[in-house]
């Protein structure tokens, strides 16, 4: 099995899970250090991988999004001139630490330039034809990756913490949100574009809600189906929802660019993604875990390994 990670998911809420008194020797906090290497030991001790990727951002705000939609992530952006992120001062400096540990541990990390983990994500899930794909996430964006072949997607969602993880595949996306279990991922993606999300600075179309969303796109099959019904003569799309796609007519067009994964990014992944059965320099590993006073998180990570 490919256990696919998204990253930023795992530290955002690692570091707003743990306490801040977790640091160093130097009083460096590293609480999203402990947490995410946690993430990992426990990835690998429960659902057993034998290949694994941590996938980055190297474009958080994608210039392509922001050009369909200019008000994506507006509200997370802390400098507009160079579209730096919003992030906690005392997360920043915890990245490149992460980045070591995963480095030492002989993990593979994966990107794309100009791209966000979600299309790495995305991408390396869409070429998988040799194992099934575990998605490890806390955004409910990834759902819409799910399928059945050629081989198996799920996204593993710790959305609501890990004592409450949840594994959803095309049966229980379905269920959940009443789209149709043939084509439940790309579903989700539509119905979710409809529906909009404030936190991603997507509107939606007003009036139109999750259950609304849910109907109509499986009713017309994709959202693109249920603009052309809605454009018909003697449309079957009622009528006040013919009026508020006329209304949303510019984000109904870009909404599917911004919403949908690019699963062509070109990825680079930096070394081979089996899980290594031991790190790939223990001396490093113990090293970073002194500096960094990561004490059990790193054991506990080691016995992963073994």
């Amino acid at each position: 099995m490919l256990a696919l990670l998204d990253s930023a998911s795992l530290y955002f809420r690692a570091f707003y899970a743990l306490p801040d008194s977790m640091t160093a020797p130097d009083g460096q906090q590293v609480n999203a250090v402990r947490g995410f290497a946690d993430a990992i030991a426990r990835v690998l001790t429960e659902r057993r991988p034998t290949r694994l990727v941590a996938c980055l951002d190297a474009d958080w705000r994608p210039a392509f999004r922001v050009r369909a939609l200019p008000t994506y992530k507006t509200h997370r952006v802390a400098d507009m001139a160079h579209n730096i992120e919003e992030v906690p001062d005392t997360l920043t400096p915890q990245i490149p630490i992460i980045l070591d540990l995963l480095d030492a541990f002989g993990l593979a990390t994966a990107e794309a330039d100009g791209y966000e983990a979600d299309d790495v994500i995305g991408a390396l899930a869409a070429r998988e034809t040799a194992d099934p794909v575990e998605v490890v996430t806390g955004d409910r964006d990834l759902f819409q990756l799910v399928r059945a072949e050629p081989t198996p997607v799920s996204v593993v969602y710790v959305g609501a913490g890990w004592a409450k993880v949840a594994t959803m595949g095309p049966a229980e996306i379905a269920a959940k949100y009443g789209l149709p279990v043939a084509n439940a991922g790309p579903a989700y993606a539509d119905m979710a574009a409809l529906r909009g999300d404030p936190s991603d600075g997507l509107p939606g179309v007003a009036g139109i809600g999750e259950k609304t969303a849910a109907k109509l796109i499986t009713r017309f099959g994709s959202l693109e189906g249920l603009v052309a019904a809605a454009a018909q003569d003697n449309s079957p799309v009622p009528q006040r929802w013919r009026e508020a796609l006329a209304a949303e007519a510019k984000y109904v067009a870009a909404a599917p660019l911004v919403v949908r994964v690019a699963t062509d990014a070109e990825v680079t992944v930096d070394r081979d993604d089996r899980v290594p059965a031991k790190p790939r320099d223990l001396d490093r590993v113990r090293d970073l875990q002194e500096r960094w006073n990561l004490s059990v998180s790193v054991d506990r990570l080691l016995d992963a390994l073994g």
